[in-house]
């Protein structure tokens, strides 16, 4: 499915995500490394079996940039504007490698562009699950999304 316009949206409306992802080791290091984060936690496998977590824990913002892509498709493909704000952000539950990864949205706010008349604003509330359906992520999205044209 496309992205929606905003007046396809109606306050309270929810998606199960299809599409689910298993976290690799590659895509752990490769993030971790394209954005220049040295922490051991996601790089050194011995410091990692030293933590509380007794193993290599996957990069947060690996995490977030998942959970809102998953959500992309069913969201704001094709009719975003920009995305204006990412709001509560909270990492309740690790991620490992190895992971499996799904995400649901609710729409939780609807309010008119006041500077774009072709536009509104939706809120999203974008949760992401692991395979024991723990909330591993979660936030809001501000979106300004293009309106169907007359």
């Amino acid at each position: 499915m496309a992205g929606r316009y905003f007046e396809d949206w109606t306050l309270g409306d929810r998606i199960t995500h299809e599409i689910r992802r298993t976290v690799t080791e590659t895509d752990n290091l490769m993030f971790t490394l394209m954005t220049h984060n040295p922490q051991p936690l996601h790089l050194d496998v011995e410091a990692a079996k030293a933590s509380e977590f007794g193993q290599i824990l996957v990069n947060g913002t690996f995490t977030f940039s998942l959970m809102v892509g998953l959500s992309v498709g069913d969201t704001t493909l094709g009719t975003l504007v920009a995305n204006l704000c990412y709001d509560k952000l909270v990492m309740p539950k690790p991620v490992f490698i190895g992971d499996t990864m799904r995400a649901e949205t609710e729409i939780t706010e609807l309010k008119d562009s006041r500077s774009r008349p072709l536009a509104g604003i939706v809120t999203f509330r974008h949760e992401l699950f692991n395979q024991r359906n723990e909330v591993v992520c979660r936030c809001l999205r501000s979106a300004l999304v293009h309106r169907r044209q007359q």
